[in-house]
């Protein structure tokens, strides 16, 4: 698709049916951990990246950048490291919460057909340093708007997204062998989902509840 500010085309109209889906789009997002295997088209992955990359960003930096991790070698080295964060945050529950947690399915290491690291990198020239003197961690916001932005693309194609956190940053970036001066935001598990629901896994397993909207707003 063009940029209209490149063509002069009018901007879209936006139109009630259109918020109604967006809506609808934004409550289907889900953190999916429960992947079927079969393969995601190559061309679908580059479109979803071709998409995130349109993500705003302090200054126009774009300091996204994205590794498409294939080698089995290198997944394999992910999933220990995520085997190792996730027994150390076990040994920080206790009691009922520990059982819990022990329950709870926190990746789609395993089964994820397409797994993506990314990046910031913090030493962009990009931008030329435009809104990040007061305000710095805005080049790692930009890519977590960037992250966000394939989200919805790939749920909008039917497709699943997992964030896997539980990792230790500086052993996957040497597992990966990316520049010292890019900083991991996000691990991303994606594929087909093996199952849809609407309400988040860990409000379904009573981890946790969504707050109400006006107890997160408030007025000066």
């Amino acid at each position: 698709m063009s940029d209209p500010s490149e063509t002069g085309q009018s901007p879209p109209n936006f139109d009630q049916e259109f918020q109604a889906r967006l809506r609808d789009l934004f409550l289907w997002r889900r953190d999916v951990r429960r992947f079927r295997r079969d393969p995601v088209p190559a061309a679908t992955v580059s479109d979803l990246l071709s998409l995130a990359v349109l993500a705003p960003s302090v200054g126009y930096s774009q300091p996204w950048r994205f590794v498409v991790v294939e080698d089995a070698a290198r997944r394999a080295a992910v999933r220990k490291n995520f085997a190792h964060c996730n027994a150390e945050a076990l040994n920080q529950q206790h009691g009922d919460r520990a059982e819990l947690y022990a329950r709870l399915k926190l990746d789609g290491l395993e089964d994820a057909p397409v797994q993506l690291a990314v990046f910031c990198d913090e030493g962009t020239q990009a931008g030329h340093g435009l809104g990040r003197r007061t305000m710095p961690e805005t080049l790692r916001y930009s890519v977590v708007t960037a992250v966000h932005t394939l989200w919805l693309a790939a749920r909008a194609r039917g497709i699943g997204v997992g964030w896997v956190s539980i990792l230790d940053p500086q052993a996957l970036s040497q597992t990966l062998d990316v520049p010292d001066d890019w900083s991991l935001v996000a691990y991303l598990c994606v594929g087909w989902p093996e199952e849809e629901h609407l309400d988040p896994e860990l409000a379904r397993s009573g981890w946790e509840v969504r707050q109400a909207s006006a107890d997160t707003v408030c007025w000066r």
